[in-house]
């Protein structure tokens, strides 16, 4: 991405001390207003990044399938521990609270979703679905960040946050604003007195630069939008409970800030833990569970808010795991696996049959649905954008969203 002057200057104000006014303003809002108040109807799309890998074949489980047995003595779920999807298909048991959404038709599952010649790196095969492209070094922003680019112009504030502990996501980099990142929005406050904050940095300049300029302008919004945010944090009442997790309390706040119609589009955070080589059955039942249970919570939130039927969530895996499991009771890198998309929205239901674990590629379930179809179904169906020119090329659209 090419940084300009301005870029530069704005960048450069993260973390300053206004010493005019003995005011800190945090370094996230310094780079960048947080946003603007949305729509009552705006429609919100919430990602889920499930890091490591999650296991598809433990997670949507094949219980009829023998070849499923065969290949994980130790970890395979029995036909009688699933909660039943299909005659085929079931959930693994400790995803409870995504069998009520299915059951209450908030929740779609497609399965046997990857890529073309599927790489088992960490780093390059999530390079490939945050920038929706099989060469990532040769893109320069993100599949999401093409979207808030979109919607920008010169005076707009950025229609994306991230949520979550590590940094900004390549799915978000975009080329003309700045995405902010917070970590806790519980934890923010501003010190000493705002007011005489904005009215030191909106004061006049005589001959400022355009650079000056913008960058008070820039500063004077961001402190308007930090004291909202500190409204938020403090003022906005939890209207259903949530279970102790770190994802149920990001998906909380989240709630919040749509609830006060805080602005941004999309939302992006995080589960990790999925890289199980070894011992996976001690790992992958709890993460899955923090999952379900988290995401339930917050449409239980949202419907007592009254606006679950404005939020689609979507959850996706680098990519899933190897058939067989390996000899430290785990299982190692693989290819395709299912995603979840939920919302009122969707088309409830299975999207796509069991996997054939006859015909397999190098150990590795094969896909037989592109990610970047799901990708073309929300940008088309739910955030009303051209999927051809955010993913650069045709995809047919997965029917996904409800007409």
């Amino acid at each position: 991405m090419n940084i300009t002057r301005r870029d530069f200057v704005a960048r450069g104000l993260g973390g300053t001390t206004l010493l005019a006014s003995g005011v800190s303003l945090p370094g996230f809002l310094t780079r960048t207003a947080v946003a603007a108040p949305g729509a009552d109807d705006e429609r919100i799309l919430v990602v889920i990044q499930l890091t490591g890998g999650n296991d598809g074949l433990n997670t949507v489980v094949p219980f009829r399938d023998d070849e499923y047995h065969k290949a994980r003595p130790t970890l395979r779920i029995r036909a009688d521990q699933v909660l039943k999807l299909t005659d085929e298909l079931g959930l693994h048991p400790d995803m409870a609270g995504f069998k009520r959404l299915h059951d209450d038709g908030l929740l779609a599952v497609v399965n046997n979703v990857g890529y073309p010649n599927p790489d088992r790196s960490h780093f390059r095969s999530m390079d490939i679905w945050h920038t929706a492209d099989a060469r990532p070094e040769a893109v320069d922003s993100g599949w999401l960040g093409r979207v808030v680019d979109r919607g920008a112009g010169p005076s707009d504030v950025p229609r994306a946050l991230h949520l979550d502990e590590g940094a900004l996501p390549l799915a978000l980099k975009n080329q003309r604003v700045a995405v902010p990142s917070l970590r806790n929005i519980d934890a923010f406050r501003l010190q000493g007195d705002t007011e005489d904050l904005q009215r030191v940095i909106g004061a006049s300049r005589r001959d400022a630069s355009d650079d000056l300029l913008f960058v008070q302008r820039l500063a004077v919004s961001s402190c308007a939008n930090a004291r909202r945010l500190e409204r938020v944090g403090a003022g906005s009442a939890v209207s259903s409970p949530y279970p102790d997790y770190r994802l149920a309390l990001r998906l909380r706040q989240i709630a919040q800030l749509i609830g006060a119609r805080f602005g941004p589009r999309i939302y992006y955070t995080s589960l990790d833990g999925f890289d199980t080589h070894a011992r996976q059955a001690l790992a992958h039942g709890p993460l899955l569970r923090e999952l379900s249970d988290s995401v339930t919570a917050f449409y239980d939130d949202l419907r007592q808010r009254r606006i679950a039927d404005r939020v689609v969530v979507l959850t996706f895996s680098e990519f899933g795991r190897r058939v067989g499991e390996n000899g430290s009771q785990g299982t190692d890198h693989g290819a395709a696996a299912p995603m979840f998309v939920m919302g009122p929205a969707v088309r409830a239901g299975v999207v796509g049959g069991r996997p054939d674990l006859t015909r397999l590629i190098d150990g590795d379930v094969r896909h037989e649905c592109d990610f970047r179809r799901v990708y073309a179904g929300v940008l088309r169906d739910w955030l009303a954008v051209d999927p051809d020119s955010i993913l650069g090329r045709r995809f047919d659209p997965l029917a996904i969203i409800r007409s």
